[in-house]
């Protein structure tokens, strides 16, 4: 069995990760300028992304146990591109695995990178917007309502007798 349809699959995966991750550098832009009807658009079109990657994906693994179901070597846990390495029968497929593979963790890297930054990012906007509400929200502690407790700090702070 050729191991290209694998590596097709797996330029397939990286050309989605990277559209994926100018999807989350589009979205720190909208961070910054605060644009929710953009970020709201921009969650549609990931989850579009996630699912062609959970789709690639899981054809991905389809195509790692029929290569090495084809090579006659059985796992007991889920086969990885790991394993696919192992079995190929010649360096090149190896090192053509390989580059494939490292391009598509590096990638996968930068995108980790950028969701948290993102993350911290919108983390930030609520801190500040509910820093923000609560400098406006009046504090119940610094509300006094009761009539005796204000006439009697007004009798505390006069000298004045008004019935002498």
């Amino acid at each position: 069995m050729s191991i290209d349809p694998l590596l097709s699959i797996m330029d397939k995966l990286e050309k989605m990760h990277k559209s994926l991750l100018k999807l989350a550098y589009h979205k720190t832009e909208l961070i910054k300028v605060g644009d929710m009807a953009g970020l709201d658009q921009m969650l549609k079109d990931e989850q579009a992304h996630v699912a062609a990657i959970s789709q690639l994906e899981q054809q991905r693994q389809k195509m790692v146990t029929d290569y090495l179901g084809a090579k006659g070597i059985a796992l007991s846990g889920q086969a990885t591109v790991a394993d696919v390495m192992e079995a190929a029968d010649t360096h090149e497929e190896k090192a053509k695995v390989d580059e494939v593979r490292k391009r598509l963790l590096l990638t996968i890297e930068s995108l980790k990178k950028q969701n948290d930054l993102n993350q911290k990012m919108i983390f930030q906007s609520l801190q500040f917007v509910n820093m923000t509400l609560d400098l406006l929200r009046p504090q119940p502690d610094q509300i006094n309502y009761s009539k005796t407790e204000a006439r009697g700090s007004k009798m505390q702070q006069t000298h004045f007798d008004s019935q002498a």
